[in-house]
């Protein structure tokens, strides 16, 4: 039998945490145990403090005092560089969920994340990008309500990949608003310019071997929905012209709806650096990514209200019309040209640019 002492003594050989480099995260991180932990409490929390998240459990309880149905959207984010003008990938992870649930005429509440880290990763990068993630929920009026964290070894992983799944309370009845609703006589709007967040990523990359002078638009569009909501009845499509560009999003409705669109080339919106851009690399800007651009599908009659609204938005301040739909031929866009022909406007048939959202 052990003595008080020799039990004491026994009691204090305890082997030490290993003293690992404070400035970048290591594979012990994603471990569960202390260090990941303590980069949950030192950074992670901090940065979206809710009740919710604070409770630390594997799911979160939240209220949802809206009636109705909820909406629930899910999307990846692997945008290289991680930063570029005008955003970074924590915002794209946040507006660009934010963005899907909103399109489908619901009111964003919640949402998720979940990070995949590669090993190496400064800690000064990941807390920039948690720092971007928490202004633009603040943005957004939506919390982080849940989460989870991986680290991966390098060379596994472009430093950082965020997946996010939002929330919303739907604000129309389940049938007014969506791919399908699209209808002949309908205006085709568009809230501004296109193909600024690719050609901005792009020139991140230092791909364009000159100064773009272009930003990208990545931005929270629910508070312009609900106000484009508020002015009409008779929305029918909302769409953010992400991957694939306008032309791509077009040729879905198109397709979900059965009927053909028409758009006029001189009414598209592009800003003269991303043209110049473009032209210069041989990429047409319908096909170059958005994040922070709506499409909207609106009874033809209702078209001048809601571009009004828009247009006293700071989001939809270049808010256009650009086509109508057609009933023939279906499942098509068309574009009328500048100089009267009409041409097919198909779908993005392969890889554009990698890695934009």
């Amino acid at each position: 039998m052990s003595t008080n002492n020799e039990a004491t003594d026994f009691q204090g050989l305890v082997c030490p945490a290993p003293l690992l480099p404070q400035d970048h995260i290591e594979m012990a991180h994603g471990s569960g145990g202390r260090l990941m932990q303590g980069l949950i409490r030192q950074r992670f929390l901090p940065a979206f403090e809710n009740s919710a998240l604070s409770a630390g459990n594997d799911g979160a309880l939240v209220a949802v005092t809206q009636c109705g149905r909820l909406v629930v959207s899910t999307d990846a984010h692997v945008v290289s560089p991680l930063f570029f003008p005008g955003g970074d990938i924590g915002r794209l992870a946040v507006c660009g969920t934010v963005n899907d649930v909103a399109m489908m005429g619901a009111r964003p509440l919640f949402l998720t994340a979940s990070f995949i880290i590669e090993e190496g990763l400064p800690i000064e990068t990941l807390q920039m990008v948690l720092a971007s993630m928490s202004a633009a929920s603040l943005e957004a009026g939506v919390q982080i309500v849940a989460g989870d964290t991986k680290v991966v070894q390098k060379g596994c992983a472009d430093g950082l990949f965020i997946s996010t799944t939002g929330i919303g309370a739907l604000l129309v009845n389940p049938d007014e608003i969506g791919g399908a609703n699209a209808r002949p006589g309908d205006a085709v709007l568009l809230s501004g310019s296109i193909g600024d967040h690719g050609i901005a990523v792009l020139a991140a990359r230092g791909d364009l071997g000159f100064e773009a002078g272009v930003a990208s638009d990545v931005a929270p569009l629910n508070s312009l929905v609900e106000r484009t909501l508020e002015t009409s009845e008779q929305v029918h499509v909302m769409r953010d012209p992400t991957r694939g560009g306008l032309a791509t999003t077009l040729n879905e409705i198109a397709a979900q709806s059965n009927v053909g669109i028409v758009i006029r080339e001189e009414a598209i919106p592009v800003r003269p650096a991303v043209q110049a851009a473009c032209e210069m690399l041989g990429f047409d800007p319908l096909y170059i990514a958005n994040e922070g651009k709506a499409v909207v599908i609106v009874a033809a009659e209702d078209a001048p209200a809601i571009l009004e609204t828009m247009r006293a938005h700071p989001l939809g301040g270049g808010a256009v019309l650009i086509g109508e739909v057609v009933a023939e031929p279906p499942g098509r866009v068309l574009m009328q040209t500048r100089i009267g022909t009409h041409r097919v406007v198909d779908s993005l048939s392969g890889e554009l640019l990698p890695r934009i959202c």
